[in-house]
């Protein structure tokens, strides 16, 4: 996959360190055992090292770090969110869902290794995430670490990024309208951008109405995160996405760009980034990180 350079530094030297400090914890975290699981857990670890933008546990990171919690206990908690991630797209490359080839640059874990061990690592990164998010390493507040699992788990299924790839894969033989669609994302790749920032609040024992504002960012974001997918779909090139374009066009379903048009969609793409910096006004520079976030999603090529 080709480098693709970023302009802020600010956001070029947030995602070198969450990509350094993510594959370390998950290393050290994922070790192999010497037994018959070692294939297992090197699934793990192909699907969830070096690859991906880091994204989730960036805000996350960012978020926590606003409101004074320890790094280490940060990231843990993205590491579990990460892990959730993976998961997801390990079983989206699956013949039965997507049925790619290539995810990060590099041949899916089902070709990587085979189908029933793409199966097992998704579901093994799934219970992964709860695992280190019960974990005191995290917070000493058993009431914050409950919280923090019922805002991933709420994310994670049907009430968020699974029913989500459900609507999606309903959308292949319907015909879907703005209103539909927008809510199939909002679940599909919504959710866990908005858990990320939640839970980065829950960490920094942020009451529920202190987050209103934090909420309306990630909703924004997550709309402008796939809007912007959409059209890296659309007219985005396979060695800077590093995985395939113009499924969706292929699979006939509707998205943004089909219903909208490629240059109404990227005006929209904008107008939400616009609107999710408003979100921060009442923050000062401990808020750029996330501001360069929010740019940086409708300027990505991959």
């Amino acid at each position: 996959m080709s480098e693709v350079v970023i302009s802020d530094p600010l956001l070029a030297e947030g995602l070198a360190r969450i990509s350094e400090e993510i594959d370390g914890a998950f290393d050290a975290l994922l070790p192999v055992p010497d037994d018959q699981r070692a294939r297992l857990v090197e699934a793990m670890r192909y699907a969830a090292i070096g690859g991906g933008k880091r994204l989730r546990p960036l805000l996350l990171t960012a978020v926590a770090e606003m409101f004074g919690v320890v790094r280490e206990a940060a990231i843990r908690a993205a590491i579990a969110i990460e892990s959730i991630h993976v998961y997801s797209l390990i079983h989206d490359d699956l013949p039965c869902m997507d049925d790619d080839a290539l995810r990060h640059g590099k041949p899916t874990v089902h070709l990587a290794y085979d189908e029933a061990t793409a199966v097992l690592a998704g579901d093994s990164l799934l219970a992964f995430a709860f695992e280190v998010l019960g974990d005191p390493a995290v917070s000493a507040d058993p009431f914050t670490r409950i919280e923090l699992v019922q805002a991933l788990a709420h994310a994670s299924g049907a009430q968020g990024m699974a029913g989500g790839q459900m609507m999606d894969i309903v959308a292949e033989n319907s015909e879907f309208d703005l209103q539909t669609i927008t809510r199939l994302q909002q679940l599909k790749t919504g959710a866990l951008l908005g858990a990320a920032v939640e839970m980065g609040a829950i960490l920094g024992r942020i009451p529920p109405e202190g987050r209103t504002h934090l909420r309306g960012y990630a909703r924004d974001i997550g709309l402008a995160f796939q809007i912007a997918d959409d059209l890296i779909d659309h007219e985005g090139d396979v060695l800077l996405a590093g995985k395939a374009v113009g499924k969706d066009a292929a699979a006939g379903k509707q998205t943004f760009v089909s219903l909208l048009g490629a240059e109404r969609a990227r005006e929209q793409a904008r107008m939400l980034v616009e609107q999710a910096i408003g979100h921060l006004a009442q923050h000062g520079k401990e808020a750029d990180l996330l501001r360069a976030v929010a740019r940086y999603i409708v300027e990505r090529k991959h």
